[in-house]
């Protein structure tokens, strides 16, 4: 079976979007680890610790979380509960699944909505230690939406009718 240029050149770019999300992901975990080891070590040694890496850990792991949820999504990892799908036949499956993914997608609309609020709202918020602003950390959930909403896009225009929670659909 032959794939359309379009559907070829979706799939680079999707991989190539993963790989920059997992080295994201893996950066922002290797500074959490060194940010929570250091302070580990100092409070136990020294009765001491820098607070800055605390709340650098803390906006590292909201970041973590959001990107990780989108690779989830892409990979359709993210928890499924199919009681019913599985029972269904094709055409009753076929709204179900459509029915979710509109849900989904109401749903993303309102925290991107909700999150660009937030963004707004921080620019004039710093954090109390490091001093950026708390828009940053509020983006993390603008991305995540964001982001999501690519992948059920993506998923609704090439990925088929598998239902979300499957596993056996891997999309490359």
């Amino acid at each position: 079976m032959t794939t359309s240029p379009p559907a070829a050149t979706g799939r680079r770019l999707g991989a190539l979007l993963q790989r920059v999300a997992e080295a994201a992901m893996a950066l922002g975990l290797a500074g959490m680890v060194l940010a929570v080891f250091v302070n580990v070590v100092l409070r136990y040694a020294f009765d001491t610790g820098i607070v800055f890496y605390e709340e650098l850990a803390r906006l590292l792991f909201v970041w973590l979380v959001c990107i990780g949820a989108i690779v989830a999504s892409r990979e359709r990892q993210h928890l499924g509960f199919d009681l019913l799908t599985s029972r269904l036949r094709a055409a009753p499956r076929r709204w179900c699944t459509a029915l979710s993914r509109l849900g989904i997608a109401y749903v993303l609309v309102l925290v991107t909505q909700g999150s660009w609020r937030q963004v707004q709202a921080g620019l004039d918020s710093h954090s109390t230690v490091i001093g950026y602003p708390l828009a940053l950390a509020a983006a993390a959930t603008l991305v995540l939406a964001i982001g999501m909403l690519a992948v059920l896009l993506h998923q609704v225009v090439v990925g088929g009718e598998a239902p979300l929670g499957s596993a056996d659909t891997h999309v490359e």
